[in-house]
């Protein structure tokens, strides 16, 4: 099962356009499935579900010992920590040697949830946000669920730029260009947000060093882009507020909407949370958003921004934006993406 787990992610990586863990996944694969250092890793953690992310704990909990300086001879692979992008089988060498010299602390490690705050996701929202603030005309109260950091609260201080156009803050340190393919949305018109909040059941305090290196601990470190923009995001959230509660989505929803709020407009949002809530858990936070969505009306609406996975026609995983919008509960596709944002192909008028 644990075999499994790499094995699957392996292909994601590389089809994600990360070589480097891809590479590295098929060779733990294979130690694994001959009892070496990694399957030492990872017994006793085999069972979990899909939703576990074992494969990318695993991976996160190795990116920590690296950034923390243990394993110098494996830093010099990973460009999240200075080193050269390799895929070579040196690079597997260096890896497997990791696992062996820090065994317990690499398995205290994979205990840890996946925490990936990924900035890129802000990217494929945009459209929807400006959208809201365009329809509704109103300020907008944002609520994130599975927050992690809270990085995605503060979308509208970055720059995103396409075609010519562009959006937000012109010196801002997070900067998205070329992030579209096709035509871009409508990239104008000025957002006022007066409240944001999120809710995550292991918030993640992104002033902190210990915040720090556990976002940093999941971008894949080939990806040097994703690097650089968390770094970025790190840098605004020490002077834009975004507090992050601990809680469960559900319980913390329902106290979010028990009544409409007059003169703003309530956007809950998320970006590849439902699948680990469960199948009950998503179930209820749904129920609750549409039932504040019920009670909306035109001078306290409400939108459900989301990006989560589906299935598409041909069985393959695509990665949606969808919104729903109240009074009146008008859904829309606005555009499909990847998980971890860029390219953003917009399908909404």
């Amino acid at each position: 099962m644990a075999a499994e787990h790499l094995r699957r992610q392996a292909a994601w990586c590389y089809r994600l356009g990360s070589p480097l863990y891809g590479r590295l996944l098929e060779e733990a694969t294979r130690d694994c499935e001959a009892g070496g250092a990694t399957w030492q890793i990872l017994e006793g953690y085999e069972g979990g579900s899909r939703s576990s992310a074992l494969a990318l704990r695993f991976l996160g909990a190795v990116h920590r010992v690296v950034l923390e300086g243990l394993v110098p001879y494996l830093q010099r692979h990973y460009a999240s920590a200075g080193g050269a992008v390799c895929g070579e089988e040196e690079a597997w060498e260096d890896f497997r040697r990791a696992l062996v010299s820090n065994r317990e602390r690499i398995r205290d490690l994979v205990c840890r949830p996946v925490q990936t705050n990924e900035v890129g996701r802000c990217a494929a929202l945009l459209g929807g946000f400006l959208m809201v603030a365009e329809m509704m005309e109103l300020p907008l109260r944002l609520f994130e669920i599975g927050a992690s950091a809270g990085l995605n609260l503060r979308w509208d201080c970055y720059r995103y730029e396409g075609l010519g156009m562009g959006w937000g803050d012109a010196s801002s340190p997070v900067r998205f260009e070329d992030i579209f393919e096709g035509a871009p949305p409508t990239l104008d018109g000025q957002v006022s947000i007066v409240e944001r909040a999120g809710c995550d059941t292991n918030p993640i305090d992104p002033c902190s060093e210990e915040g720090r290196l556990t976002l940093m601990s999941y971008v894949w470190p080939d990806q040097r882009e994703r690097v650089v923009r968390l770094a970025g995001a790190l840098e605004v959230a020490g002077r834009v507020p975004a507090p992050v509660e601990r809680a469960d989505a559900a319980s913390w929803i329902a106290k979010k909407l028990t009544s409409p709020c007059l003169g703003v407009t309530t956007v809950v949002f998320h970006s590849i949370v439902m699948q680990y809530l469960g199948h009950k858990g998503a179930r209820e936070v749904t129920d609750l958003i549409e039932a504040a969505g019920r009670r909306a009306t035109a001078s306290a609406p409400f939108a459900w921004l989301r990006l989560e996975p589906r299935k598409g026609a041909d069985g393959e995983w695509q990665y949606g934006v969808d919104l729903t919008t109240w009074p009146g509960g008008e859904a829309r596709l606005l555009a499909f993406t990847s998980p971890h944002g860029p390219p953003v192909r917009w399908l909404a008028d």
